[in-house]
């Protein structure tokens, strides 16, 4: 099957965007990796040397501050992150558990209330909950309030009144509900307002925790909203000094990020000495000199094709989510190119008239490529339909135009190539893949500054709108990934590109003759 011939150049232009990292890069990367990046405390140059024993304490302290890293960063960068009041569902063996032990719960409460005199023990510790979450709503400063609630709700007093049956239950449940009500969102009057029409005590005080659990949901969101502002100004030098505790209690957290910039540095060396052989006067070129920071932009384009099955390096864990979720978006993209592609170079004269077919291609594929990275999808059956549809719009435009439709060895021969875009090595899929790399490489070499996008590779067109929102967010996540953990990478490179760099003041000085 013929391709474009714009497929050419791809050998030629599969390094071009990295044109930007001249060779001036390469040697002032190198003075800057050689120079003595723990000369700042706050360097994660300076810390100690590895331990060979971790405690549990350690690996606890670790883990925490992992959390509290990955909560942080989820907070800044994503606006859309809150916390969701989950449930177990009715059905599940936890969701049935729950249920059996709440309602014999109540069911006792029920009953020690209705005894005669009423058992109010059970119900006082309930009250006391009740103040300790409704103090816990209130904003320093507060006081009135608080010693409103701390006096209505005194559970010792309540006890000196149930040893004299003088408890008003009925009376601290409505106190409790107008507290909440002056404390809740907006989005909770309905749910108080229902409060206040439930007559039953014990299932009025089961809904009034219903409600406080909704409320404390509700605190959380807000606390995160108030925060996000201030995580976003400050999340750089945050997480950083977190990593860096991370690293100070688990010396091997960057494990996996060094083999990841490893394998990156291999990549570059072998494609530089594939184009040296091919070259004449090979065996007489001096040593490569690679920057450091096509290193790191090779080694972020690997993450588009990650399996993310595998465990991801240490300083990308808080994006794993998004790059896959980046790649598998990608993916799907990449089979849409390859459709168009195919039939536009089989069909391309009987439909180069037809005004903005290949979005109607689109159109056509993206509802029966949706979960496509699911385990259970089968993608050459997804491809099957796509090419049989794919057809019947064809048919329909020539027939619509006067035109003699496809005859059935084209029809037959356009569904074959679309099904063969899922096998391995196949040409369009693999040029189509290549294309995508090199935006995306691009991409990367722009300045973080810089708003406007590369232009976009032949053959891409038709995701243009997708590959630029995918490449905006791909190069956001990139580079902050490299404002807050340079300098971890820097002293990985250092190490792996130049071993015998000078380390130190000392070391640097040009030695008298």
């Amino acid at each position: 099957m013929p391709l474009n011939d714009d497929q050419n150049s791809d050998s030629d232009s599969s390094r071009l965007s990295e044109s930007t990292a001249s060779s001036s890069d390469s040697e002032y990367s190198r003075q800057s990796f050689n120079s003595d990046s723990s000369s700042k405390p706050s360097s994660p140059a300076s810390a100690s040397p590895p331990k060979t024993v971790i405690t549990f304490d350690e690996l606890m302290a670790a883990a925490r501050n992992l959390t509290d890293l990955t909560l942080a960063h989820e907070i800044a960068v994503n606006a859309n992150f809150c916390i969701k009041h989950e449930d177990f569902p009715q059905n599940s063996f936890a969701g049935t558990v729950k249920q059996i032990v709440h309602k014999a719960f109540w069911d006792h409460l029920e009953s020690e209330l209705n005894e005669d005199p009423p058992e109010y023990e059970h119900a006082i510790k309930l009250f006391e909950e009740i103040k300790e979450i409704l103090l816990s709503f209130l904003t320093p400063g507060a006081n009135r309030i608080h010693n409103q609630i701390c006096e209505v709700l005194d559970t010792d007093l309540i006890r000196q009144q149930a040893e004299h049956n003088a408890v008003d239950i009925h009376g601290l449940a409505n106190y409790i509900i107008n507290t909440m009500g002056k404390l809740c969102a907006p989005v909770r009057d309905n749910d108080i307002k229902q409060l206040k029409a439930t007559d039953n005590i014990v299932e009025l005080l089961r809904q009034i925790f219903r409600v406080l659990d909704l409320m404390k949901v509700d605190m959380a969101n807000y606390t995160i909203q108030n925060l996000r502002p201030y995580l976003q100004r400050n999340l750089v030098d945050y997480e950083r000094t977190k990593f860096q505790e991370i690293l100070e209690e688990t010396p091997s957290a960057l494990d996996l990020t060094t083999e990841w910039i490893k394998e990156s540095i291999e990549d570059e060396l072998s494609s530089i000495s594939d184009e040296s052989s091919s070259s004449p006067g090979a065996d007489s070129s001096p040593k490569p000199i690679i920057s450091p920071t096509l290193v790191l932009n090779n080694g972020y384009l690997k993450l588009l094709q990650w399996d993310y099955r595998k465990t991801i390096p240490e300083t990308l864990i808080t994006d794993e989510v998004r790059l896959q979720e980046l790649r598998e978006k990608l993916n799907q993209l990449k089979i849409i190119a390859c459709v168009c592609l195919i039939t536009n170079n089989m069909v391309g004269a009987a439909i180069v008239d037809v005004p903005d077919f290949a979005h109607q291609l689109k159109r056509i594929s993206v509802p029966l490529l949706e979960g496509m990275n699911k385990k259970t999808f089968d993608l050459k059956e997804a491809l099957n339909a796509i090419g049989v549809q794919i057809c019947s719009k064809v048919n329909r435009s020539l027939t619509e135009r006067g035109l003699p439709t496809l005859n059935e060895e084209m029809q037959s021969n356009l569904m074959g190539q679309i099904a063969h875009i899922v096998e391995e090595n196949n040409p369009v899929s693999s040029l189509i893949d290549k294309r995508i790399q090199f935006f995306m490489r691009s991409l990367l070499a722009l300045p973080s500054f810089q708003k406007c996008m590369p232009t976009m590779p032949g053959g891409l067109s038709v995701i243009q709108t997708e590959m630029e929102f995918i490449g905006s967010q791909y190069a956001s996540i990139v580079n902050f990934n490299k404002q807050v953990y340079g300098p971890f990478y820097a002293n990985i490179l250092r190490k792996l590109l130049f071993p015998e760099a000078p380390m130190g003041k000392a070391e640097t000085e040009t030695p008298t003759t």
